[in-house]
């Protein structure tokens, strides 16, 4: 039995589509709030039509927002009042609770990118900011699972099916208040599956990346005298053009992305402060921390190159002698893990019975709240979902999603979870 997108399931997708659910690090002046309680209640309704059940529907703590691995946004905005009730995570599970050896868990988010976009299904694509990252994958997976409980009895008996469906995945939370709070409480199973846009071919890793910013509070000056303020944008400048020709080759694994250098605006003056923005993704979590340390010595040694190139400069000296002084190196987020792993048995399954490809070997891994999955034990995890981020226009005006690749999925994950039932039958014996 196929899975494929039945008229109810086609409905559900367009009213998720016109209920906002813009993750708020992401929300802009006058966008809508987020109604992610409003979406959830109602995929949580569709699914109870096919045996999933609510397990848990709540929010993060506070709890959840501490620590280096926590992104600066996250804990910035914690502190705000209602910045975590905005943003409930919600479980749903088909079957008795089981040991993860007998589960099958799926993540899924709910929260989008900035910027509505309209809503509409012509009979061939739906549109609509969310439908291929992640609401028409999350409707497609509901699609899935119907179709397998009807075609193998174990589901839902001997083999258990978990539903996460989250908040927190967009904006840089980095799922450390969706994802990670219920992976904590032991909300997954032997396979996990996370539902991303993959052109329908899983991928067993996940990259993670750092965020640094150099920051210099100096003094400003008048055109007039510039030497006698410090020139926050020269050493800003220098030490970007550094970082870039010192860290070009740091992790061929990964990469780096010198990001925003911000000083002013004005021609008339000059700036004493400003900050540069480093991002930086690896591959590994021991990568990584090489990585941070290489980012450090950098920053010694651009300032010590800046302070000689510039020294006894007429109107640089001031800012030359006093670099180290005035300029700081803070992590924004750093020692996220990354996720690598195989297991060739249930990679053969997912060929076999969900008839999907495994990532190619050349092409680059992505960032994903699959990174959480890492170290856990007994837990085999993979990234799969229908179109890609670029070609679909995730994040990006014209998001959609063909209705022949959203049902793809969804047969995908019914043969996913017959075979994996079937195969656990088989271990049982």
């Amino acid at each position: 039995m196929t899975g494929e997108l039945l008229p109810g399931d086609r409905e559900l997708l367009l009213r998720l589509l016109r209920i906002p659910t813009i993750g708020p690090l992401e929300a802009g002046h006058g966008e809508p709030p987020a109604e992610l309680w409003r979406a959830q209640c109602e995929y949580a309704d569709a699914a109870a039509g096919i045996g999933l059940r609510v397990v848990r529907h709540a929010c993060a703590g506070q709890e959840h927002t501490a620590g280096p691995a926590v992104p600066l946004a996250v804990r910035e905005a914690a502190a705000e009042p209602g910045f975590l009730d905005l943003q409930p995570s919600l479980v749903l599970r088909l079957g008795p609770k089981l040991p993860p050896a007998s589960t099958v868990m799926f993540n899924v988010h709910l929260d989008t990118v900035a910027g509505l976009e309209p809503v509409g299904f012509d009979g061939f694509r739906f549109t609509g900011r969310g439908a291929i990252d992640a609401k028409g994958p999350a409707v497609a997976l509901l699609a899935g699972i119907r179709a397998a409980a009807a075609a193998e009895p174990a589901l839902g008996r001997d083999v258990a099916v978990l539903v996460q469906a989250v908040s927190g995945e967009e904006g840089g939370a980095m799922g450390t208040i969706g994802t990670r709070p219920l992976l904590d409480q032991g909300f997954y199973g032997r396979l996990n599956v996370f539902c991303e846009p993959t052109g329908l071919r899983y991928l067993t890793s996940a990259t993670a990346s750092m965020t640094a910013c150099v920051r210099v509070r100096g003094q400003g000056a008048i055109d007039d005298r510039p030497g006698a303020g410090h020139n926050a944008t020269v050493l800003l400048g220098s030490l970007a053009r550094h970082f870039a020709l010192t860290l070009d080759d740091a992790d061929p694994a990964g990469a780096l992305c010198v990001a925003g250098l911000h000083t002013g605006d004005r021609h008339n003056r000059v700036y004493g402060s400003g900050r540069l923005l480093l991002n930086l993704s690896y591959a590994s979590s021991a990568a990584g921390a090489r990585l941070a340390e290489r980012v450090e010595q950098a920053f010694g040694t651009g300032l010590a190159e800046f302070g000689a190139r510039f020294a006894g400069s007429a109107q640089f000296g001031r800012t030359a002698a006093e670099a180290a002084e005035i300029t700081s190196l803070e992590w924004h987020k750093r020692g996220l893990p990354c996720l690598s792993g195989h297991d060739p048995a249930l990679e053969a399954l997912l060929t076999e019975h969900a008839g999907v490809a495994p990532w190619p070997a050349g092409e680059p891994a992505f960032t994903c709240d699959a990174i959480w999955m890492d170290g856990r034990p007994g837990a085999f995890t993979v990234i799969l979902g229908p179109g890609a981020l670029d070609k679909n226009n995730a994040h990006a005006e014209g998001e959609f999603a063909e209705l022949a690749e959203l049902d793809a999925f969804a047969t995908a994950v019914t043969g996913l979870l017959t075979g994996f039932a079937r195969a656990h039958r088989k271990e049982a014996r």
